[in-house]
């Protein structure tokens, strides 16, 4: 084994030395041969250090000639920023760049003008224009407050940008600004210098003061006189907002005539959730603020439109009817329900909201800055709404309404643009199962559907010469992404990519070239450069690598492809997973479940995963005698809308028998021993650790549940209520979906990690269930708590520590004769 790592570290580092003079690390690549991976906790727990860090931020020089990204090293300090790289099209010349060269470089954000020439954009809070033509930039702002949001008008003549919270516009050589909105925080009446009227009591006393104090008297004939000045001078009225609420972003019409203001207004009554900081520079326990409950009232945000020449204001008005009955397929659902068993809660349908509220986004002008269209969500998460507005009168003309019992969602939710004609838009629905692609006209009409299948796209654009739409799509399979092409009247698809796995592109303006950011199962995130031609006419070969992110030492040990299996679950639905095996494998031992997080995430796959560390990790257990089984249960990502709702109302339900179905299959398929399996997972993988082995004890052995959600009443309203509705109004969905609730069902052995300053799941979640717990008195459980750790973990100490705990709980509750090694180390085949 060693002899063959080596072997295949020398061919590595032959690769290596040819990219190592670009990149100044020959001397560092050529010392020695790669000394070969160890599989311990230790070393898997490096995290970026072992596997390094993807190449982000990709985007092209306006020439095509160039690439710029950022990029970090695997030996650079934790907390160091990514540098910016940049190579050539042909793929020579990479090299970093110098912060120097790097704020000369082009901007990666920021707006092209119409003829390309130019970017504008914001840099430490002052808006510059970069030239293409000769790399340059000049600055056009060099003040005390910070600019933010640049664009140029629509005539290209001048710049406009928010300065606290208003709009302004100036001309490009800077001679010139105009303030286009008088927007004034706090609720000041008049908004002008007059003191606010007080009490009875406090206004005699000021009138007193003004009759017998020279001084006074002089200073308040002064404001006044001001006031009375500034009030004839002001063209516009002033847009006084009520106290706490704020303008967060402002747009201009194309014609210049409006501003259509983002307004927060923040809720009166909601309390939020405070995170204790125990370990603090001042020695001190500091509280973090953090996040609202899931049905506390919630920040609302209002679209409203500002007329530069007057300053009048309007809100715009959605017009839509009051929020529908429940519909007959929820209440059938609700009323074929099994009956609960004695002494639990009736079922009963949940309430509904009185008043129909929507949240705005999306807004977008055509290119003849015509007409604008914007989205509209319906607070209570069922519908959305395609729409067009008339700026003139702050109305709105619903072109299409796109509906789901469970909540509206999926990927490509947000997509929303105009075709070239002016006349239509795009945007993505799963009506009929799957995330797919609709136009539809603004004169009215039914949505005209370009893709279809049992697959999903996502990142849809307009292709800069404006003839085709890009988009990422699952056809073909739903482990791999690929980069597609397809006319703006639909039809045939064109696959761009050939590499297998995931595949996030960046087209150069010329669109000659592609960029790819792609990675396998067993591969890590690198860059790739090929030419923008149909998959049938270039090959894998013909894309060239252009980063090496991990260390030569990750390449010395054999990582799997792990095979994809799938079984039927109890309803006949097909469940797929990612299956480690060990070697020579001839059944009756252990394994162990992987519940991946985030519940709507796609983790059966063919490309580099978020968990990679817990990749590794399942060689370690296989190398141990685990069969490892990380499957995409109900609620995942990737398998169309039903999969993706079939966690509504109650979590914990056809997620957990997936899992338990899972562990049928492991049993009749591999011979895993039924009295040896156990499950881990973090955050929505936690939660369904604690739901089997509290509501599944026979089934699962051991379990270790990490930032666990344990009571979701408790977590976020954005994530919860579009699942389980407001606890308020569907107790019953909330009951039935919370482990503390069935805390008694505990028998098995039960670890749990959590981060004692996670402001996602907070670590109350964590203390609850533990007071549970001692309540109960149960006995067979342990708490490990981690005082400088988030929801996501940083620190390789941490990591480390976590996974030896999960290794020696499966090794000793789960392999009985064995002792779980102090170092995590395998014991090798």
């Amino acid at each position: 084994m060693k002899t063959k790592h080596l072997r295949g570290a020398g061919i590595l580092l032959c690769l290596m030395s040819l990219v190592a003079p670009q990149l100044g690390f020959a001397q560092k690549l050529s010392a020695s041969p790669a000394k070969p991976f160890e599989l311990t906790v230790d070393s898997i727990m490096r995290g970026p250090r072992l596997v390094g860090y993807p190449p982000t931020g990709v985007y092209w020089s306006q020439d095509s000639n160039r690439i710029y990204f950022r990029w970090k090293q695997a030996d650079e300090p934790r907390l160091k920023e990514p540098s910016l790289y940049v190579v050539n099209r042909d793929g020579s010349g990479l090299r970093r760049l110098s912060e120097d060269e790097a704020k000369q470089a082009p901007p990666a954000n920021g707006e092209l003008s119409k003829d390309k020439s130019m970017t504008v954009y914001t840099d430490e809070g002052d808006v510059f224009i970069y030239l293409h033509a000769d790399g340059t930039r000049r600055q056009i702002t060099r003040t005390v407050d910070a600019e933010t949001n640049p664009h140029f008008t629509f005539d290209q003549k001048r710049v406009y940008f928010t300065r606290q919270n208003n709009l302004y516009s100036m001309s490009l050589n800077g001679a010139s600004l105009d303030q286009l909105t008088d927007i004034r925080p706090g609720g000041g009446a008049g908004g002008g210098t007059t003191p606010p009227k007080g009490t009875d009591s406090q206004e005699y006393l000021k009138k007193e003061e003004r009759t017998l104090l020279d001084a006074v008297r002089e200073r308040a004939e002064q404001r006044e006189e001001q006031d009375k000045k500034r009030k004839e001078r002001e063209k516009r009225k002033p847009f006084n907002l009520p106290a706490g609420q704020n303008a967060i972003a402002l747009t201009l019409s194309p014609d210049g005539k409006y501003v259509i203001a983002t307004i927060s207004e923040p809720v009166t009554g909601a309390k939020n959730t405070i995170v204790p900081n125990y370990v603090t520079e001042s020695a001190y326990t500091e509280d973090i603020p953090g996040r609202t409950k899931v049905g506390d009232t919630q920040n609302r945000a209002r679209f409203v439109l500002i007329d530069v020449g007057t300053g009048e204001t309007k809100n715009i008005d959605h017009g839509l009817p009051a929020t529908p009955p429940l519909q007959r397929t929820e209440l059938n659902r609700i009323e074929a329900a099994p009956p609960k068993t004695a002494g639990e809660p009736q079922r009963t349908p949940p309430a509904q909201p009185k008043d129909r509220d929507v949240q705005w986004s999306q807004l977008h002008w055509s290119d003849d800055g015509r007409n604008a269209v914007l989205m509209a969500r319906s607070v209570d998460n069922k519908d959305r709404w395609v729409m067009l507005l008339d700026a003139a009168t702050g109305k709105t003309k619903v072109l299409t309404s796109l509906r789901d019992d469970a909540w509206i969602d999926g990927p490509g939710a947000n997509t929303l643009g105009w075709l070239p004609d002016n006349g239509h838009v795009y945007f993505e629905s799963e009506r009929d199962g799957f995330a797919h692609l609709y136009t539809i006209s603004i004169n009215g009409g039914e949505p005209v559907q370009l893709t279809s299948g049992q697959f999903e796209i996502s990142e849809v654009q307009v292709s800069p010469d404006k003839t085709k739409f890009y988009f990422t799509s699952s056809e073909g399979s739903p482990f791999e992404r690929h980069f597609y092409s397809m006319a703006l009247a639909g039809g045939a698809r064109t696959r761009l990519t050939g590499l297998p796995g995931q595949n996030q592109v960046d087209v150069s303006p010329d669109e000659t070239m592609i960029a790819d950011v792609r990675s396998y199962s067993n591969k890590p995130p690198e860059l790739y450069l090929f030419a923008n031609q149909p998959l049938s006419e270039s090959s894998n070969d013909s894309a060239k690598k252009i980063t090496t992110s991990p260390t030569p030492e990750f390449f010395t040990h054999q990582w799997i492809d792990p095979a994809i299996a799938s079984f039927k679950a109890r309803d006949g639905a097909t469940v797929y997973g990612r299956i480690y095996l060990p070697a020579n494998y001839k059944g009756g031992g252990p394994a162990v479940l992987f519940v991946h997080g985030a519940g709507y995430l796609q983790n059966v796959n063919r490309w580099w995963s978020s968990y990679y560390r817990e990749y590794m990790f399942h060689h370690l257990l296989m190398e141990m005698g685990f069969v490892v089984f990380d499957i995409d249960y109900r609620g995942s990502a990737g398998y169309g809308r039903d999969w993706r709702t079939g966690i509504y109302r109650h979590m914990g339900g056809k997620d957990l028998t997936d899992h338990v179905d899972a562990v049928n299959y492991l049993i009749k398929e591999h011979g895993v021993d039924p009295k040896r399996v156990g499950l881990y997972g973090g955050s929505y993988g936690g939660f369904i650790t604690l739901m089997a082995m509290f509501t599944q004890p026979d089934v699962f052995a051991a379990g270790a549940a990490l930032r666990p959600v344990t009571d979701w009443a408790h977590y976020n309203n954005p994530y919860t209520a579009n699942i389980l509705n407001l606890p308020q109004n569907d107790a019953e969905s909330y009951k039935q979906s919370s482990p503390i609730y069935f805390a008694n069902g505990l028998k098995g052995a039960l670890l749990i990690c959590h981060g004692m300053v996670d402001v996602n799941v907070n670590f109350q979640d964590t203390v609850r269930l533990v007071e549970k717990l001692i309540e109960l008195r149960k006995e067979n459980w342990e708490v490990a708590p981690y005082p400088v750790e988030d929801h996501g973990f940083e620190r390789e100490e941490s990591w480390a520590d976590e996974y030896k705990r999960i290794l020696k709980l499966f090794v000793t509750n789960l392999k009985p004769a064995a002792r779980a090694p102090a170092s995590g180390r395998g014991r090798g085949k």
